[in-house]
């Protein structure tokens, strides 16, 4: 009997280590890609503000289903996308200086985020700013923006 007791003790302290185990590993994937995520933003930023706005477009998916939903409603595609960036910020004095704060960031499966956040432009032209919230999908291990609505 003692060594049954002995058996059961042992078998619940190996679950509870694995369950632990099981529980550290889901915490650091999920850090692991919110940091991707906020690394992905950073570098649209730091490309827009160095006045390129096909590089900031690479955090984009590139394909004819990306959404981008602004004041003129809702719009599909990569190059539609890329080509109203350029149409509403033709120079880098209407680019001005961008700055994201994220205000939330919610893990939808292993392959989605769900991203709530503010934009900011400094300008000389006169400071612009809003809210987005961008849905991400993980493609062949990497973040990309496959939803942006941006008001």
């Amino acid at each position: 009997m003692e060594n049954y007791l002995l058996f059961l003790r042992t078998y619940k302290l190996m679950i509870l280590v694995c369950f632990s185990m099981n529980l550290s590993n889901y915490s650091f994937g999920q850090q692991k890609d919110e940091t991707a995520i906020i690394s992905l933003l950073n570098q649209q930023s730091e490309e827009w503000n160095n006045g390129s706005i096909d590089n900031f477009m690479k955090g984009y998916w590139e394909n004819d289903s990306l959404l981008f939903l602004g004041k003129n409603g809702p719009k599909y595609g990569y190059k539609t996308t890329l080509n109203n960036y350029k149409k509403g910020y033709p120079d880098t004095s209407a680019m001005g200086k961008l700055k994201f704060d994220i205000l939330s960031m919610k893990r939808l499966s292993g392959s989605y985020y769900f991203v709530v956040g503010k934009w900011n432009l400094t300008r000389t032209i006169g400071d612009i700013q809003g809210h987005f919230t961008l849905i991400l999908r993980k493609i062949k291990n990497k973040w990309f923006i496959v939803a942006d609505h941006s008001s």
